[in-house]
C-alpha cells in the first residue's frame, strides 16, 4: 500500500470515528465516508497528510490547518454547520472553542499516529 493509500484509508477511519464521536456528545452526525462530499474527504486527507508531514504538531496547529482549509475553500464562521452555506462553528481561534470540541483535534491525531504505525 503506498502512503496516497494509506492517507485514504487513515481519513476513512478518521471520519467514523469522528462520527461516534459527534453522536456521543449529541453533535450532528456528519455523513459517512461514502456519502461525505468530495470537499469534505480531501479536508480529512489533508489533515491526516499534515499530521504525517508534522509529526509533533499540536492539536491548536492541527485546528489552524483545517481552519485554513476550510476558509480557502469559501467556509466562514456560522452558528450553525452548513454545508451549503459553508458555515461552521469552529471557524474560530482554538482556545475559543468548547473543550469537547478541542478533544476532537486530540482524537484525530491519536487515530492519524496510531493507524501510520499500524499500516
Amino acid at each position: 500500500m503506498d502512503k496516497k493509500e494509506k492517507i485514504e484509508m487513515i481519513a476513512m477511519v478518521a471520519n467514523d470515528v469522528n462520527r461516534a464521536f459527534c453522536e456521543g456528545i449529541g453533535d450532528p452526525v456528519p455523513a459517512a465516508w461514502e456519502e461525505a462530499s468530495e470537499e469534505i474527504k480531501e479536508s480529512s486527507r489533508n489533515g491526516v497528510a499534515f499530521v504525517l508531514d508534522n509529526p509533533d504538531v499540536s492539536p491548536e496547529q492541527s485546528h489552524e490547518n483545517w481552519m485554513k482549509f476550510k476558509t480557502e475553500h469559501g467556509w466562514k464562521y456560522g452558528p450553525v454547520k452548513d454545508e451549503k452555506k459553508k458555515e461552521h462553528p469552529d471557524l474560530v481561534p482554538y482556545d475559543e472553542l468548547p473543550k469537547n470540541q478541542k478533544a476532537k483535534d486530540f482524537i484525530f491525531r491519536a487515530v492519524v499516529k496510531s493507524m501510520w504505525k499500524g499500516l
